[in-house]
Parts: C-alpha cells; sequence; structure tokens
C-alpha cells in the first residue's frame, strides 16, 4: 500500500467523521417513538440501507467529476461547504420526524442521510481521486465509527473547537487538490510553479481565515 493511497484513506475517514457527526442523533431522532424490540431492527435496516445509498451516490459523484470543469466546481462548492462548516450552528434536528412504524423510521433515516449527506459525497468523490475502491473502503470504515461513536466525536467537538478546523482544513486542502486537478485549468497551473501544493494550501489558509474572521465579527457583533 503506497504512501498516496493510505493518505486518501485517511483523508476520506477524516471527512466521513467530521462531516457524518450528526448520523447517529438523526437515527435515534428517527426511532424515538418505536418500541424498543422494534428500535434496534430499524436502526440495523436503516443505517445499512444509508450506507448503500451513500455509496452509490458517492460513485456517482465520482463519475460526474469526470466531466469536464466539474472538478473545478465541485471543488469550489467544497470551499463553500468547509467554510460553512466554521461559521453556522448546524442542522436542526428537531425538524426529524421520528417514525411510529418500522417502515417509517427507515424511511426517515435513509432520507435525511440522502439530504444532509450531500457534502459528505462530494467531499468523499473529491478525495478519492476516481478511485472507486477508495470510496466503498473508505466508507465501508468510517460509517461504524460514526453510528456508534458520533456522540463522543461531537461532544468533543464541542469541548475542543479546534476539532472543527481541523475538519475544515480536510475540506479546503480536498477542495484545492480537486480544483488542481482540473484538466481544462491544467495548463494554466503548469505555469505556476509547485501549483499542486500552493493551490491546497491557499485554500486551506483561505478558508481557515475566511471562517475564523467571520466567527471574530458575529461574536463582537
Amino acid at each position: 500500500m503506497d504512501l498516496e493511497f493510505l493518505t486518501q484513506i485517511i483523508m476520506i475517514i477524516g471527512i466521513d467523521i467530521i462531516l457524518g457527526g450528526d448520523n447517529a442523533i438523526v437515527i435515534a431522532l428517527a426511532c424515538r417513538n418505536l418500541p424498543v424490540a422494534k428500535r434496534n431492527k430499524a436502526i440495523v435496516l436503516g443505517t445499512a440501507l444509508a450506507i448503500i445509498v451513500r455509496v452509490c451516490l458517492t460513485i456517482m459523484a465520482v463519475t460526474l467529476l469526470m466531466i469536464p470543469y466539474l472538478q473545478l466546481i465541485g471543488g469550489l462548492f467544497l470551499l463553500y461547504i468547509a467554510y460553512n462548516l466554521l461559521t453556522e450552528e448546524g442542522d436542526d434536528m428537531n425538524k426529524i420526524r421520528g417514525g411510529t412504524t418500522t417502515f417509517q423510521a427507515v424511511r426517515t433515516i435513509v432520507l435525511a442521510d440522502i439530504v444532509m449527506g450531500f457534502d459528505n459525497v462530494l467531499a468523499v468523490a473529491g478525495a478519492s481521486g476516481g478511485k472507486i475502491i477508495l470510496v466503498i473502503f473508505g466508507l465501508l470504515i468510517s460509517i461504524p465509527i460514526i453510528v456508534w461513536g458520533s456522540k463522543i466525536i461531537l461532544k468533543i467537538m464541542e469541548r475542543f473547537p479546534v476539532v472543527i478546523y481541523i475538519g475544515a482544513a480536510i475540506l479546503a486542502l480536498t477542495a484545492g487538490k480537486m480544483i488542481a486537478n482540473e484538466e481544462r485549468i491544467k495548463p494554466l497551473l503548469e505555469t505556476i510553479h509547485y501549483s499542486n501544493y500552493i493551490i491546497p494550501s491557499f485554500a486551506i489558509m483561505f478558508v481557515l481565515l475566511a471562517g475564523w474572521l467571520k466567527k471574530t465579527s458575529t461574536k463582537n457583533a
């Protein structure tokens, strides 16, 4: 296993943990109205279907990113997502309604994962570098971590806000690499020495600085 492959796996797992930290809360809210006997069945079935859907959507995103300029557009959008990670308060979980049957709970889990997991799908697709095996491997490793450890992760984020900045930096790094790898602008980027390192580095500094300035101005307002 070469260093680049290992780095990509670590990035995918990191992205999933940072962006997927609310998955366990979604599952808990979706199943809160079910009898205890049905709750575990809904959790297992809903999580399994959500994983399958997430893998399929990510593979589709990897394919779409092969279209000219979509790497560039996807990278810019991922920068926006990274910025929002630092400046927004997060999703309103109270809007997620609990089901009264196993089917309703499972449907809620899957639909909520699709809606809330768009940023995750795009980021993983970008970090994979077009390698489908990386997408599947990274997601299969990270999903159990998200489901069983997300409450702990959320508490860590609340206690140590620097973790959120690390997550934003990982997203910005992925965005910068996507932009630098856009085939249609590579001739232009080749005129800049070390552009493969400069653009991701600039993306990280831009997101962290913009996010910090926004949070500072909000606090002082």
